[in-house]
């Protein structure tokens, strides 16, 4: 029987158990904040339930993250996906009871086995060929700027004055400038606001001074300042020993299907992923020298792409939204985990914390949004890749990035991208102007996105 030495391989990749163990924890105290984040999202206006999500976060993280740990053996930890939880709870609180959950379940389900599909006929990495670096790190932008609107608008720290420039009056234009505005900053005697502002500067104090696993102390901090406020009450039925009868299995409504919203759902989970997790997978590999050897870390790569997308179906399975590989996992990875016993390690914490419901359920949704508003900060940072000065990438990549919060959905975002780039590469190329090419894959995304607009609409 192999021992963890030879079936991590712990000597040739130059690490120890004591570092890899030290790594797997470090990675579990950056993403943590899942575990409160994952329910309180999906939980609004879903009629999902706030321990059913626990669970399936916790179980869906921890089995998948051991998962990759030792059939991969890579440094890479898994969980529900920030942005893509908010897309799904968006898709069904917004479609006024014709997208159950478990339609939407539904369509995450079959949206991994897409991405099975797709990575096993390697169309996965031909897409990843096809699509401009620059409108990848568009789409994470989006994504971030997305999460923080969210953030703010569910603690109250954004409100919204009218639901869109159709409630302004014809000609008053000055509305939009002056007192009437479509946002405008909550009130500072609401407590929540005053809460996510305290939660806000408490986490940003610590990544200021490097805390490893600031977001989820800061989150417990700001949890422990509302207790005195007497802002936190438990209002849950919750346990410390888990109840798995609340765990949602397999509550798929494949009728739901024949939706072609849903159909539009299942493309945008798929497609976000796609990228979402390539940024990661390749991103974390490189940090830990994985892919040095370029073509065992491809190799590796591949495997780990592979895995990530059983666990997008494992995920819906077991009741949460699209399960990913997390890009905090370089916190791991930059405190020397170079194995697959640093995923096994944090695979191990989120299955231990199946045991801690009730202190995830005390965090307060002023505390969670300190939390997405600063997660939107992280996912930021990609627009540093994007190469503003060349207006045939520029423009596309800003439609991505401002048209995801501001029509609040990521499918607009990632479509207007892509369908742009196609026009503005191509009449470069005629006019001379420009050496873009385009992949003849964007051409038929550009037509699938015509189509949808013009068969489905923008609400789909």
């Amino acid at each position: 029987m192999p021992t963890h030495g030879s079936l991590f391989q712990l000597k040739q990749n130059g690490t120890n158990v004591r570092t890899e163990i030290m790594a797997g924890l470090t990675t579990f105290m950056t993403m943590a904040y899942i575990l409160a984040v994952n329910p309180l999202i999906l939980t609004g206006g879903t009629g999902m339930n706030w321990e059913s999500v626990f669970l399936a976060t916790a179980i869906g993280a921890g089995v998948m993250t051991i998962v990759m740990g030792l059939f991969v053996n890579f440094p890479v930890a898994l969980a529900p996906g920030m942005g893509l939880n908010a897309y799904f709870a968006t898709v069904v609180a917004t479609s006024q009871g014709h997208f159950t959950y478990q339609s939407a379940l539904a369509a995450v389900f079959v949206s991994g086995i897409i991405f099975i599909i797709l990575t096993v006929t390697k169309v996965r990495q031909l897409l990843l060929v096809a699509v401009p670096d620059n409108i990848k790190h568009a789409i994470t932008v989006g994504i971030g700027l997305f999460i923080t609107i969210i953030g703010m608008k569910n603690s109250g720290l954004l409100a919204v004055a009218v639901s869109s420039f159709k409630d302004i009056k014809a000609g008053a234009f000055t509305d939009v400038l002056g007192a009437e505005t479509v946002f405008h900053m909550g009130s500072l005697k609401d407590h929540n606001v005053i809460l996510v502002i305290i939660g806000l500067l408490l986490i940003s104090a610590l990544m200021v001074l490097r805390v490893r696993g600031a977001i989820l102390l800061g989150m417990l901090g700001t949890t422990i300042i509302a207790a005195f406020m007497g802002d936190v009450h438990m209002g849950k039925d919750v346990k410390w020993a888990p109840d798995f009868s609340q765990l949602t299995l397999f509550h798929f409504d494949f009728a739901g299907l024949l939706s072609t919203g849903i159909v539009t759902a299942i493309a945008t989970f798929t497609f976000v992923e796609l990228f979402d997790t390539f940024g990661t997978m390749v991103g974390t590999a490189t940090r830990a020298g994985i892919m040095n050897n370029k073509e065992e870390g491809n190799r590796r790569v591949g495997k780990a792409m592979l895995f990530d997308a059983i666990g997008v179906s494992f995920g819906a399975a077991v009741g949460t939204s699209t399960v990913t590989a997390y890009v905090e996992s370089a916190a791991g990875v930059a405190e020397g985990g170079r194995t697959g016993l640093t995923a096994v390690t944090t695979g191990v914490c989120f299955l231990i914390a199946l045991f801690l419901a009730p202190i995830a359920a005390l965090i307060p949704a002023s505390a969670t949004a300190a939390a997405l508003i600063v997660v939107g900060v992280l996912m930021v940072q990609a627009i540093r890749q994007i190469d503003f000065t060349d207006f045939v990438v520029a423009i596309p990549a800003f439609l991505t990035i401002v048209l995801m919060p501001f029509t609040y959905n990521i499918a607009n975002g990632v479509s207007f991208g892509i369908f742009s780039y196609v026009v503005l590469a191509t009449v470069g190329r005629l006019g001379g102007k420009s050496k873009h090419k385009v992949h003849w894959l964007m051409w038929v995304l550009a037509v699938l996105i015509v189509a949808r607009y013009a068969f489905i609409g923008s609400e789909g």
